[in-house]
């Protein structure tokens, strides 16, 4: 199901990370895909896929590395592949949320370099992912993922479908790179703002971001509204503003 989610893969390069004992892994492969390259830390991991990676055809290729490091489209083009990539994966929760915010940043220098991401999140940080503005949820990485992709949340699975089965519900999100329509800000400064702005989420904004009241100004904001009264467009201009000044 999470494969199918991420629709037709014939020809496309698809990346996994954590494949673990392989259960996606082999859906991925039977995909159609025309490579699958498979990130895993752990070897015993890589072990057990052996005889999946034989079976394959040579469709399947096993990276041992740590994800946090490593430059998907540099990996896939020292094996041939081209983009655009997609990502399927049951990202492991301790390294989801800076995995994420790595390509973001990715797709902001190229937005052509993913056709999508589908994702497995514990369920809250999908929520936070789609969250709408006023809402308890919405926050920085709802801000910076919708800045860059659509984002939708798929289907949620249960802890059952695990072994051994967690404490938390897990949820599949699914994020579809746009292009820009306008020139963007940069990437550093729309999450020096965020950060800033959803560290002190209760403040009025002339608070939490003051040294940006100028552009607070310029944009045409109210300096009274909290960080979650911001849409992501708002949060667009108040960077883009703070790009042109170099701050």
């Amino acid at each position: 199901k999470i494969a199918r989610a991420a629709g037709p893969m014939d020809g496309v390069t698809v990346f996994e990370i954590g494949p673990g004992p392989g259960g996606l892994t082999r859906a991925l492969v039977a995909s159609g895909a025309r490579k699958v390259i498979a990130v895993e830390y752990d070897p015993r991991a890589i072990l057990a896929l052996q005889s999946l990676k034989e079976a394959s055809d040579g469709v399947l290729e096993i990276v041992q590395a740590d994800a946090l490091e490593i430059d998907l489209p540099a990996l896939a083009q020292s094996l041939g592949a081209l983009p655009p990539y997609v990502v399927v994966a049951n990202l492991p929760y301790n390294i989801a949320t800076p995995l994420l915010t790595g390509w973001m940043e990715q797709i902001h220098g190229r937005p052509d370099l993913y056709r999508e991401l589908v994702l497995m999140f514990q369920k809250e940080v999908a929520q936070r992912i789609a969250a709408k503005p006023s809402t308890k949820a919405y926050g920085r990485l709802s801000v910076l993922c919708q800045w860059l992709c659509d984002c939708k949340l798929m289907f949620d699975v249960p802890a059952s479908a695990f072994t051994p089965p967690p404490k938390v519900t897990s949820s599949i999100v699914r994020l579809v790179p746009r292009k820009p329509t306008s020139a963007q800000p940069e990437f550093s400064m729309m999450e020096k703002i965020t950060a800033a702005a959803f560290g002190q989420r209760r403040k009025m904004i002339r608070g939490s971001l003051k040294e940006y009241v100028p552009f607070i100004e310029e944009c045409g904001l109210r300096e009274e509204a909290r960080a979650e009264e911001l849409n992501v467009g708002d949060f667009v201009s108040l960077a883009a503003c703070a790009s042109k000044a170099r701050l």
